[in-house]
């Protein structure tokens, strides 16, 4: 078994390890390749159009997570074509499937990105042209690979001769698969296919002069390509469509709905992930995977040790079937808190309507382990990672709760993803993320953005002005973007795309989404009159970040729209981080 996914960068440390191994695969297969070809892979794939063309590398892995192969594609968005770089298989890698999995998945991918057809180079296979016996058998093993899916030498140019002082044998074909469309290659296109990898792959090589010699060679109209000869017909490789991206890899948390509060009033209810799961089932946007367990230090590593206590046994200790709701808010002396569990509620709590229970911290524990499983898929090269959760989080401080929040979810997966590099917040919720606030304040690694209505009307009211900045070495690192109460998606996309500016500038390794849905037209908790499309928008200026994306679930409480409105965010999202 083994899995096929882009690599897009060296941030994760699967990713560095992925090239590692990538480079030790080009190495046994391409000994005689220039050292400049891989060399620089990482900084290519960071700086995508470094060589005016943008490289995209895809691995095979086996259930390890080891390297079993490549594919590296350098893709021409402009005149449209995508070229195959390289394409390998390790010498040790057991059956013959690697190379034709990860030719069929560059297929599919350039289909996805509109390209006019794959180009590559195939050492020739007669004898005329290569005098070497063992060395045409092999190049004629590998045309007879491509033929299968119907990709063959373009002949009659002067594509195959060679450059001045340059050898005269086994000089390469250029070869095109027109993935299966059946349309003729046009001369133009051919020019300029031959021109873009003439004078940007081989610029060291081929002067300017052979470069026009080879474009005008191009006569024939439409571009005459070799008749097949070793297959009597291709394969059935049939594209039906574009390759899908990865879906989103979706954590629900299975046992949000012991935490259920019966009060009349009680927004936050279980139907809210029924709600959204009923949309995103079945879209073909998601993947749910398993929940796993982790241990009490990453909450830990965000909350207090006293009110992580505090709250594990007050929800042990609180009465069967009945809720606790803070009634009394003494003066927080750290000396001397109340002894009555009850009565200490108010003591951590920040509101009146936030209830101590037996199932609120299982609940919310089981939350956080949705929030590292997730962030675990994004360190292990997954692209955006989504978990569905409740209770929601971004309203738990490091020392309290509130606001139907218990440990802050968002934070959690910020500190776990802050040791492989920096992270950036954006809290999209209607109310302020008072709970990233507090936590990162004085840090300068983590970014905390909130987009919200002014504390002035809305809650928690205390927290979440534009000149909160952050302290200390956190100082300008904390964005309150503070917007009235009425509020349309236009509108609320000018804030949005100021908070995006600022992440780029902070230029993250990671980017954590708190996911409020209660922007939406007649939520019960906010004003403003967001509707399914504003949130497609939203998603989409998020996902033109192109960063591995974590997305928390907070709030969104009008339970007949909050299913559609997390579909086309997610549509969105995903989007613009494919976006070429």
């Amino acid at each position: 078994m083994f899995r096929i996914r882009r690599i897009y960068d060296d941030v994760l440390p699967v990713n560095q390890t992925a090239l590692e191994e990538v480079r030790g695969i080009f190495d046994s297969q391409f000994p005689d390749a220039p050292p400049s070809d891989i060399e620089h892979l990482a900084d290519r794939l960071r700086n995508p159009f470094k060589k005016r063309f943008r490289t995209i590398l895809s691995v095979a892995e086996n259930a390890r997570h080891h390297v079993t192969g490549f594919a590296i594609v350098l893709h021409e968005p402009v005149i449209g074509f995508c070229y195959l770089d390289f394409l390998a298989a390790g010498k040790d890698v057991p059956g013959r499937g690697i190379g034709a999995a990860l030719y069929e998945f560059v297929r599919d991918e350039a289909l996805g990105l509109h390209a006019n057809g794959v180009f590559f180079e195939c050492l020739p296979d007669d004898e005329d042209r290569c005098s070497d016996p063992k060395i045409r058998k092999l190049n004629a093993a590998r045309l007879r690979f491509y033929e299968q899916y119907g990709a063959r030498p373009i002949v009659g140019t002067a594509y195959e001769t060679p450059v001045p002082d340059g050898d005269t044998d086994n000089l390469p074909h250029l070869v095109w698969d027109d993935l299966d469309t059946g349309k003729p290659l046009k001369a133009d296109m051919a020019r300029e296919v031959a021109r873009a990898v003439l004078e940007r792959k081989y610029s060291d090589l081929c002067p300017p002069a052979y470069v026009r010699k080879v474009v005008e060679s191009y006569r024939d109209d439409p571009v005459r390509i070799r008749e097949l000869r070793y297959v009597k017909a291709p394969a059935d490789h049939k594209l039906a469509e574009p390759l899908r991206p990865e879906p989103i890899a979706m954590a629900i948390n299975d046992k949000h709905d012991i935490h259920h509060i019966r009060e009349r009033g009680y927004v936050e209810s279980p139907v809210r992930i029924k709600a959204i799961t009923s949309e995103l089932e079945g879209s073909g946007l998601v993947e749910t995977i398993t929940v796993k367990e982790y241990p009490m230090t990453h909450i830990l590593a965000v909350h207090d040790a006293d009110f992580v206590d505090y709250l594990k046994t007050a929800c042990a200790n609180a009465p069967e079937g009945k809720s606790v709701y803070p009634y009394v808010f003494p003066i927080r002396n750290a000396t001397r808190p109340p002894k009555e569990l009850a009565v200490r509620a108010g003591y951590y709590c920040i509101d009146t309507f936030t209830p101590i229970n037996r199932n609120a911290f299982p609940a919310a524990k089981r939350a956080v382990d949705c929030v590292l499983t997730s962030a675990d898929e994004i360190l292990e090269g997954r692209r955006i990672a989504y978990a569905l959760v409740r209770p929601p989080g971004h309203h738990a401080e490091r020392r309290s709760f509130g606001g139907f929040c218990y440990f802050s979810n968002s934070a959690v997966g910020a500190q776990y993803l802050s040791q492989h590099g920096k992270v950036a917040i954006i809290d999209v919720d209607y109310h302020h993320g008072n709970g990233q606030q507090d936590i990162f304040y004085e840090r300068s690694d983590v970014l905390t953005v909130s987009i919200h209505g002014d504390p002035d009307f809305a809650y928690p009211y205390f927290t979440g002005f534009a000149d909160e900045r952050g302290s200390g070495a956190g100082e300008g690192f904390n964005l309150n973007i503070v917007l009235p109460e009425v509020q349309d998606g236009a509108q609320y996309r000018e804030a949005l795309a100021k908070a995006i500016e600022a992440v780029r500038k902070f230029d993250p390794a990671f980017l954590v989404i708190a996911l409020g849905l209660d922007p939406a037209k007649g939520d019960p908790t906010g004003t403003w009159s967001l509707g399914p499309k504003d949130f497609a928008e939203n998603g989409k200026m998020l996902g033109a970040l192109q960063l591995p994306t974590l997305v928390v679930q907070e709030g969104g409480y009008r339970t007949r729209t909050l299913g559609k409105n997390a579909k086309k965010f997610f549509r969105g999202l995903m989007e613009g981080i494919h976006a070429e």
